[in-house]
């Protein structure tokens, strides 16, 4: 048997809270009641409004790829340390983010490496992408003849791989898209800024403005991040950022980023020497996904949306390799610690770490 305890049930915490546990593929977010978001605020002199809604955030060592849930042997429901990965990565890029100058982040504080307490953002419902390579879908869809990506017109003559002139927007939908005629009301689907600019509301931006300024501090997170792994000999292909409006301490609405930043399971990263040599080398959750595609019985049910049950049923039935689980892991932890500068250390116990911190530190657990 394994002797690592993973957090993959996230959503379970005794956390004193108001409404329900929102659960996604990765997080769990536990809203605050509203007398301790003050009273914290207030304890710990956060740097927000004082009627502002706080929230804890706790990231799960789940593994989620083509929109589903993989587990592993022995009960390794979830990768060893992906979880403080993840949040080691994107608070150390929103930090570099904050002293470049470029926007604040929905982040207050971070009791522990799988908690972030996050401030309630107003949410822009726009998957921020940006590529510099052309890879993945985008290089499927090329291949096929496609030239025209999210009002963009591309070249002829790209090869796979292959460095673009500039770093591309493609952004598309963050949920559903209802009542605008030339967005189908599914889940991340293209679109165009021209959507965007002409359906303000629908995408909850305030001002035409802020479609520019969402650009601009997507590109400027981008070639930040991207001149930083840099010089570790890593290559940031492409990302997704998140956005959303908070109130500052003055009343004025600001655009900030949310979600996370640059990390594993949102960016492509590849090793450089390999790419110069004509391999990738994928130091994120590509490395995963391509793993699935080459060992399940038929790729297409990954890659197919039209057979998203019958790639349910698979997720659910299909049980990794602990081997597979360790990989994982390795590539996860190995370029966190590379990108924050010292070691990863996985905890033994996550879950009864986070219970004591949020117990002592912040009187939040419910007895």
């Amino acid at each position: 048997m394994t002797s690592y305890k993973v957090l993959d049930v996230n959503d379970d915490l005794p956390i004193r809270t108001k409404g329900e546990v929102h659960s996604g593929k990765v997080r769990s977010v536990y809203w605050l009641t509203d007398a301790d978001s003050k009273r914290l605020i207030n304890e710990k002199g956060y740097n927000v409004p004082a009627d502002t809604e706080l929230a804890i955030m706790v990231i799960s060592d789940r593994i989620s790829a083509f929109d589903c849930i993989w587990q592993g042997e022995n009960g390794l429901n979830g990768v060893p340390g992906k979880g403080i990965a993840l949040n080691s990565v994107a608070a150390h890029w929103f930090n570099m983010f904050n002293e470049a100058g470029l926007a604040g982040n929905h982040i207050v504080d971070i009791p522990h490496p799988y908690v972030w307490i996050v401030r309630k953002a107003s949410t822009v419902k726009v998957e921020a992408i940006a590529r510099q390579y052309i890879t993945g879908s985008m290089w499927r869809d090329y291949a096929k003849g496609e030239r025209h990506f999210c009002g963009l017109q591309l070249p002829e003559g790209l090869k796979a791989n292959q460095k673009l002139d500039d770093v591309l927007i493609t952004p598309s939908t963050k949920g559903i898209i209802e009542g605008v005629a030339d967005i189908p009301a599914v889940d991340d689907v293209n679109i165009t800024r021209e959507n965007i600019t002409n359906n303000l509301d629908v995408f909850n931006f305030k001002s035409a403005d802020d479609v520019a300024k969402y650009e601009k501090l997507l590109v400027e997170g981008f070639e930040l991040i991207s001149s930083e792994l840099a010089k570790l000999g890593q290559i940031f292909v492409d990302t997704k950022f998140e956005f959303g409006y908070v109130e500052d301490l003055n009343g004025t609405q600001q655009l900030i980023y949310i979600d996370e930043v640059g990390t594993p399971d949102s960016s492509r990263i590849w090793d450089e020497a390999s790419y110069k040599d004509g391999k990738i080398v994928e130091n994120s959750k590509e490395g995963f996904r391509q793993l699935l595609i080459s060992n399940v019985p038929e790729s297409d049910v990954l890659l197919n949306k039209d057979r998203m049950a019958e790639r349910e049923q698979l997720a659910k039935d299909y049980i990794l390799p602990e081997s597979v689980m360790l990989e994982v892991s390795d590539t996860y932890v190995g370029i966190a610690s590379k990108i924050v500068g010292k070691e990863i250390v996985i905890p033994n116990d996550p879950r009864q770490e986070v219970i004591a911190i949020l117990d002592t530190g912040y009187g939040l657990i419910n007895h």
